[in-house]
């Protein structure tokens, strides 16, 4: 994480500031990165009820059709596409161990077997022994698993905590934990987040060049590698509140931000423009 971060509720509007952000674009080609939940859904209850809305859907396809637009989410790939119900965009699942683009399909991460073993051994422990606490959601995908506890009591959330860290301290070699809204995430423990996937992706769609501007949009702990990874070179954008709970006043090392997915649609529809 960057050094410099900069308290979100100091940062400009990036619907009302246009002419800045557009300002900052300058004659780059922009190339936009979108984080799934949070920012082009709300956050909901149940993770697997979080579709895109139609008029989402058509503002992103608009701005696909002007320029680059990938989506970089913790959740699965073909969740990501199912959800959004568009099979033609760029797509980084697993926190970006899990990459598709139209033009050179799918893209493994070189030990993505070793993930999947080991993910498989977590999400079956992790079932066994907090799958029955009412609440809990346990959401396993190809190179991670989600443990959501947003529907947990406040008198079981300890029991759900503790699973999962233990299940961490027994192999830290080959598990962390990043904690994000209201879930704990479980990865592989190797050098790899969303700052990595939007840096690789940069790379392997020819967009790694002075004349193109990433521009990222997010509103997670776990979006922060992103915006620190363009922080020399693109805009990123924060979406939420500094009144959020879930956000707690926290920095960023973002460039602007959006209240909500309502802002992040208006504003996606008049850059299209």
């Amino acid at each position: 994480m960057p050094s410099s971060l900069t308290p979100i509720d100091q940062l400009p509007n990036a619907l009302g500031s246009m002419s800045e952000f557009v300002a900052r674009i300058g004659d780059r080609k922009p190339a936009v990165f979108l984080d799934y939940d949070g920012v082009l859904t709300p956050i909901i209850d149940r993770p697997e009820d979080a579709t895109i809305s139609e008029g989402m859907r058509t503002v992103v396809r608009d701005l696909a059709s002007r320029c680059s637009v990938c989506v970089v989410s913790g959740r699965d790939l073909q969740m990501v596409q199912l959800l959004m119900g568009v099979h033609d965009l760029a797509v980084a699942g697993s926190h970006g161990f899990d990459i598709w683009t139209p033009d050179q399909g799918e893209i493994e991460h070189p030990r993505s077997d070793d993930f999947e073993e080991i993910i498989g051994e977590v999400t079956d422990r992790l079932t066994e022994e907090i799958g029955t606490v009412e609440g809990v959601l346990i959401e396993p995908k190809r190179a991670s698993v989600g443990v959501h506890y947003r529907l947990v009591s406040v008198e079981d959330r300890p029991r759900v905590a503790a699973a999962v860290e233990q299940v961490v301290t027994e192999g830290p070699d080959r598990l962390r934990i990043t904690p994000g809204k209201m879930v704990y995430e479980v990865l592989p423990n190797v050098e790899w987040n969303k700052g990595s996937a939007v840096l690789y992706l940069l790379e392997v769609l020819g967009l790694d060049r002075p004349d193109v501007v990433p521009i990222f949009l997010g509103d997670d702990v776990t979006d922060e590698y992103a915006f620190s990874a363009i922080a020399d070179r693109g805009i990123g954008i924060f979406v939420g509140r500094a009144t959020d709970p879930e956000v707690g006043g926290r920095p960023t090392s973002a460039t602007f931000v959006l209240a909500s997915p309502g802002e992040v649609q208006a504003f996606l529809d008049s850059f299209a423009r």
